[in-house]
């Protein structure tokens, strides 16, 4: 049995980017995290030894994110994946999916976005 924990829109301001300006003013990037867990435990046991500590999973996102510089979005959603499946080792798989809202493109868009998943 498996099951998804999804973590949804986690804000944070992070100087990503190809051009020198994206690192030197910053801007918010969204990250969603969709964790496939195979539980250690029976759900049933109702204990947190069978799941991921979502406020945990928060925290490494948060470290990565607002860490090194990474030109690639792309990059930096496969890191927050390996990272997560590295400390959680019930995560079978993580998709992350990262919004850069700012990217600097000659027109009007809402954001722009990149999902990778690990493994692949």
């Amino acid at each position: 049995m498996t099951y998804t924990i999804r973590l949804k829109n986690c804000a944070f301001f992070a100087r990503h980017g190809l051009h020198d300006e994206e690192e030197k003013l910053g801007q918010r990037f969204y990250v969603d995290a969709a964790l496939t867990v195979e539980p250690v435990r029976r759900l049933e046991d109702d204990a947190m030894e069978s799941t991921v500590d979502y406020g945990a999973a928060f925290a490494v996102i948060e470290r990565i994110v607002t860490g090194e510089r990474r030109f690639l979005i792309e990059a930096l959603a496969l890191e927050v994946g390996k990272a997560l499946c590295a400390q959680f080792p019930q995560i079978a798989r993580a998709e992350i999916t990262v919004r850069k809202p700012n990217a600097p493109v000659p027109g009007v868009l809402d954001h722009v976005e990149v999902t990778v998943a690990w493994p692949g």
